[in-house]
């Protein structure tokens, strides 16, 4: 009985290898290698770059230019917070000129006392040349009324009454000439005084106003953009920090910015290789890492004419042209430098046998294909009218349903063309 059962299992095990065989001959199997469809469509060549977002335009902010040294960051707003126009953003370390502001302040109020001083010291001149030329007067008065007595003096009385006369009308002038002199004087001296002042006054009103200089204030409503310390960054050019509270900055450095958002961009770099195939008023898709599920329209609204050596990646370093182009459908959740991907369409030809680039191989100069027929594939020549970074437009050698092979096949699975 076990000898029969190991010989019934045995038939089976024959029919049903038989069988399997039988399959394979047929062409019923499917080798394991991963296919792609060859499609019908417009050919599109798209070009696909990364880069940043950016205001159209933007207020930026400097540290101030009246001071010679660096300037310490106090107080700095947070990146991205939202501030109203006149708050302060920016404080700068016035120590410095506070204590200036101090002096200057003394040297004022000493000033405008000393004018103070002369102004009351120049009134009690002026009455005492008052009193001066009032008794002046009349000395001259007096005289005139001896000389009068002609008739009840002698000659010898009248001579003098006459000498008198004279000596007070001299004293009169040289007390009336004096009393000009004196005024003049006076008055130079006060302008003297209050040139003095002034110039205290203008040193004062300078300090404050480079005092108040310190506190960069937000000129509109807006959302802040720290700007870049340019001193963080390597010696090519890349990486680099925000400004923080602490670091020192140049006078005119720039600091931060406050964006318009109602218009953004996205600024890029682009490869000399692709430089002549975009053009100005081209349609873009641009995906923003940030706000995902949406896609957002834009065009190409600026190209470089000089390219800009880009010493970030290494040597020998590329050459890169500016890209810009304006989103057409803004959204509250853009903020500047958000990281996105703009997908640009090239070159565009309709009605093409559409191949993914991934199953084309190069043999003896020739691209070549592995279509798939039966349980093996066939090597086929193909002709290119047009190739993408994605796809081709291939003109002769498949046909729009074929199934190619996106790795080359084992030997034992391809059939050779004819």
């Amino acid at each position: 009985m076990t000898a029969r059962r190991a010989l019934i299992v045995f038939a089976v095990l024959v029919v049903v290898a038989a069988a399997a065989v039988g399959m394979t001959a047929v062409g019923g199997g499917v080798p394991n290698v991963t296919t792609v469809d060859v499609t019908h469509g417009d050919f599109v060549d798209y070009i696909q770059i990364r880069g940043d977002i950016r205001p159209a335009k933007s207020i930026v902010l400097s540290a101030p230019l009246q001071s010679g040294g660096d300037l310490q960051i106090t107080k700095l707003v947070k990146n991205g917070a939202t501030v109203r126009k006149g708050d302060i953003v920016v404080e700068f370390d016035a120590t410095s000129l506070e204590q200036r502001l101090a002096e200057r302040q003394s040297d004022l109020k000493s000033a405008q006392g000393e004018i103070e001083q002369l102004q009351a010291q120049q009134k009690i001149n002026i009455e005492e040349q008052k009193t001066t030329l009032l008794k002046a007067r009349y000395d001259v008065e007096r005289a005139k009324l001896d000389l009068g007595k002609r008739d009840l003096i002698s000659e010898v009385e009248y001579q003098e009454a006459k000498l008198a006369l004279a000596d007070a009308e001299q004293r009169l002038k040289e007390t009336q000439a004096k009393e000009v002199s004196t005024a003049a004087g006076a008055q130079a001296d006060l302008v003297g005084k209050q040139r003095k002042r002034d110039k205290a006054k203008f040193d004062v009103e300078r300090t404050e106003s480079a005092i108040a200089q310190l506190r960069l204030r937000a000129p509109a409503d807006g959302v802040v953009n720290i700007l870049t310390n340019p001193r963080t960054q390597s010696m090519f050019g890349g990486g680099g920090a925000e400004f923080h509270e602490g670091d020192r900055a140049w006078a005119g450095a720039s600091i931060l910015e406050l964006p318009d958002l109602s218009s953004i961009h996205l600024e890029a770099r682009l490869d000399e290789t692709d430089r002549g195939r975009l053009r100005v008023g081209q349609q873009a898709v641009v995906k923003i890492e940030a706000v995902p599920g949406k896609d957002f329209q834009a065009r190409v609204d600026l190209i470089s004419v000089l390219a800009r050596v880009d010493f970030s990646s290494g040597w020998p370093p590329v050459r890169n042209f500016d890209l810009g182009l304006v989103l057409s459908d803004p959204d509250p959740r853009i903020k500047p430098g958000m990281t996105a991907t703009a997908r640009i369409a090239a070159d565009r030809l309709p009605d093409s046998t559409l191949v993914p680039v991934e199953a084309i191989f190069q043999k003896d100069g020739r691209p070549i294909v592995y279509r798939l027929n039966g349980s093996k594939f066939d090597e086929q020549s193909i002709d290119i009218a047009r190739r993408g970074r994605e796809q081709a437009a291939v003109t002769s050698g498949v046909q729009p349903g074929d199934k190619l092979a996106v790795r080359r096949p084992d030997p034992d699975l391809v059939r050779r063309s004819r």
